[in-house]
């Protein structure tokens, strides 16, 4: 099963590829020697490896039909739901093309009932007009749980007692190795700050993955400048980076010894070096009020990355709203139309159904863990987080299907 799907090229204009999609002309950076004919898979509008012609044909006779079958499906899935006189207009400034005030943000937060849902089938739509039916599906691999940090929100924070771990550079690449095996294009490498693993160790692994033909996320905390420089020079060509939160004190509170504005900085260098790079914000923090959120939400859409992603605050003694959760998915897709957004793990342990919602909200992108299982279980971020990848993997499988998503990720 693939998590991309090929495209032929039919043009090069300097770094940018046009691909061929099913009679869909979309671009891609072009990080890869590739020529016009080529078949090739890109995910996060990076080509990130080409493909033999008759392997390409293979996968696009079976997807196809596939394929327009999964666009009617999800065509029929897109109605608009009418809002209420206070939500109504707000809409309608979103279809002009207005910005909306804080206010208007937090109405939109705050909706319940029909209004939630009318809320969400406009996002919904916005995203089937701008995006189609495309859904990005990354792999993750959590290869160590120590973390020299201990922010108040985080399940494997320094001060935890908890059963730690390291995977070594062999079995990383090895696990990477079985996630290529299984189809995944895009592989997020994650772990806590922990410096064990130095910059010349991960460059070695960064090199190795990348001969693999996957786009390679970085989720390692901060690392000095020289290191991702360097590890972009190796092949890493994206980073998972969250703000967490846009309220400065509350940051502080929550991240001991560190600040928003450096966090802030070393987004906006990663995005310079050439870095794509995910950020966004956790929801519910201890402290957080509705107008946090509406910032937020702003703060993200102004960062102008190329994918967002929202979590809850999960704790033994708060978690965050659900339908905050979704609002907040639904917003940022009202502000800015062409987001990949991430729908998260940690959603789930609000609702066994949220994925499904999520990605109805207005969201667009998922990650399956493939953390070897010995390990994947010690990786706590939150309870009951461990599910068997494989299971995983035909169970988003199926929830695709089902909502008429097609796993692809072409570009732009």
């Amino acid at each position: 099963m693939c998590y991309a799907i090929p495209g032929r090229v039919v043009g090069i204009n300097g770094h940018q590829a046009t691909i061929d999609y099913f009679g869909e002309k979309k671009t891609a950076l072009v990080d890869h020697s590739v020529k016009v004919g080529d078949y090739v898979y890109a995910q996060g509008g990076v080509i990130v490896d080409t493909v033999p012609e008759e392997e390409a044909k293979k996968v696009l006779a079976f997807w196809e039909k596939k394929f327009f079958e999964l666009k009617k499906k999800d065509d029929s899935l897109s109605e608009v739901k009418p809002a209420g006189a206070a939500l109504a207009p707000i809409l309608s400034k979103v279809e002009k093309g207005r910005p909306l005030s804080k206010d208007e943000m937090k109405l939109i937060l705050s909706a319940k009932g029909a209004d939630a849902e009318a809320v969400r089938s406009f996002a919904n739509n916005l995203r089937r007009e701008e995006l189609k039916n495309s859904c990005c599906v990354h792999g993750i691999l959590e290869f160590s749980n120590h973390c020299g940090m201990n922010c108040l929100y985080c399940g494997i924070r320094a001060t935890k007692n908890m059963e730690r771990y390291r995977m070594n550079e062999g079995e990383i690449i090895a696990a990477a190795n079985r996630a290529v095996k299984l189809g995944f294009k895009a592989l997020v490498l994650q772990s806590g700050e922990d410096k064990f693993y130095t910059g010349e160790m991960l460059v070695r692994i960064v090199k190795k993955i990348r001969k693999m033909g996957v786009l390679i996320f970085l989720s390692i905390g901060e690392r000095d400048l020289r290191t991702y420089q360097a590890l972009y020079d190796a092949g890493a060509r994206a980073a998972l980076v969250r703000f967490e939160t846009g309220n400065p004190s509350l940051y502080s509170r929550m991240r001991p010894g560190r600040r928003l504005e450096d966090r802030i900085a070393l987004i906006r260098k990663l995005q310079e070096m050439g870095y794509l790079v995910s950020t966004g914000f956790l929801i519910g923090l201890p402290g957080e009020e509705e107008s946090d959120l509406a910032n937020n939400s702003r703060l993200t859409k102004q960062l102008g990355t190329d994918m967002y992603s929202f979590g809850p605050y999960v704790a033994k003694d708060s978690r965050a709203d659900f339908d905050t959760c979704l609002n907040t998915v639904s917003l940022v897709r009202l502000i800015d139309k062409n987001a990949k957004i991430l729908i998260t793990t940690a959603l789930e342990t609000l609702s066994p159904e949220a994925k499904k919602l999520g990605l109805l909200a207005g969201g667009n992108s998922l990650m399956i863990d493939i953390t070897p299982e010995k390990y994947a279980k010690l990786y706590v971020l939150y309870q009951g987080k461990y599910k068997p990848a494989e299971k995983e993997i035909r169970d988003t499988i199926a929830l695709l299907h089902s909502l008429g998503r097609a796993p692809t990720d072409l570009g732009r």
